[in-house]
Formats: structure tokens, C-alpha cells, sequence
């Protein structure tokens, strides 16, 4: 298996915070799903919407 440079993963814009935030492993399956950055982004999302 080839291995990637950071500079070579997919990135996206958190919905919460706007910061950008790169590709991990754990998302691989799911990556199209992901929209925040972190669990606080994502818990903040909630309590203000």
C-alpha cells in the first residue's frame, strides 16, 4: 500500500466553527456523512439550532 501525504487528504469546513479540518481514518467509510470537526462542534450545533 502507497502511503499519502497529509497535504494530499481531503479536506472540509466545519458547519459550527468554519475551520478546516482533514481526512481521518476512522471517517473513511463515512467521510461523505461528516460535518464538524469534533464532538464539541457537534454538540454545539444541537444546542443552538
Amino acid at each position: 500500500m502507497k502511503m499519502r501525504k497529509k497535504a494530499d487528504l481531503p479536506s472540509k469546513l466545519c458547519q459550527t466553527c468554519g475551520l478546516p479540518f482533514n481526512w481521518r481514518k476512522k471517517w473513511e467509510k463515512v467521510w461523505d456523512e461528516v460535518k464538524y470537526c469534533s464532538q464539541r462542534c457537534r454538540s454545539n450545533s444541537k444546542s443552538q439550532g
